[in-house]
């Protein structure tokens, strides 16, 4: 049976756009949070080779820190013809000034010199992996995905990341365009759309509800 989270816990992340999706995400549950960033918890190394070792590395180092309960994401952008790059390291291309200007561009010019042009030669999904974990080293670990195009030039200035460059299948919007409701809004108020979203629900109905 999956345990149950209860306040305070720590969000294992530096990043600030993803800190306030996470925190939005919590905030119908009441679960009171800092970020690992607050608490000035150092990063550990991500070793990890899937979404999902590397969530589990961030939560379980948090959680040993400060002793609490620890949430801990870690998404990427995959691209078919790319070969599932920059997946893991989607942060890692944007460098360490975290400039995903930069990123988007790699991924545009990798993408013409394969010549793909077309919709179904841009295929791309974005993958988000949850991991809670306690002082105790118990985890509890979640998936979500969401599929769509890879568009140029980016579009949108709200999000982060590579939100600009995605178009998810059955909007003419890229996450960039979208307001935080429509991208990762719950329902009933929104469509929990994002990848992030998607994994949260079920963390939510497994840990929450």
């Amino acid at each position: 049976m999956p345990r149950r989270l209860t306040s305070p816990i720590v969000i294992a992340t530096h990043n600030p756009g993803k800190l306030a999706e996470m925190r939005e995400l919590l905030a119908p549950y009441r679960i009171e949070a800092q970020s690992a960033g607050e608490l000035g918890l150092a990063e550990p190394e991500e070793t990890g080779k899937t979404f999902a070792e590397n969530a589990r590395i961030k939560a379980l180092a948090a959680a040993n820190a400060a002793g609490r309960t620890a949430f801990a994401d870690d998404s990427g952008l995959v691209v078919d013809t790319l070969n599932g790059e920059p997946g893991i390291y989607s942060a890692r291309w944007a460098g360490p000034n975290k400039d995903f200007g930069i990123a988007m561009n790699r991924i545009q010019t990798l993408l013409i010199e394969r010549s793909a042009k077309a919709p179904e030669q841009r295929r791309a999904h974005f993958a988000a992996a949850l991991c809670l974990a306690w002082p105790d080293g118990h985890t509890e670990e979640f998936a979500g995905r969401v599929d769509g195009v890879v568009v140029w030039p980016p579009r949108g200035d709200k999000g982060f990341g590579y939100d600009p460059l995605f178009k998810p299948d059955g909007f003419d919007t890229t996450f960039g365009e979208m307001s935080a409701e429509q991208k990762h809004g719950l329902p009933p108020k929104g469509q929990g759309l994002s990848h992030r979203a998607r994994a949260f629900m079920t963390l939510a109905d497994a840990c929450l509800r």
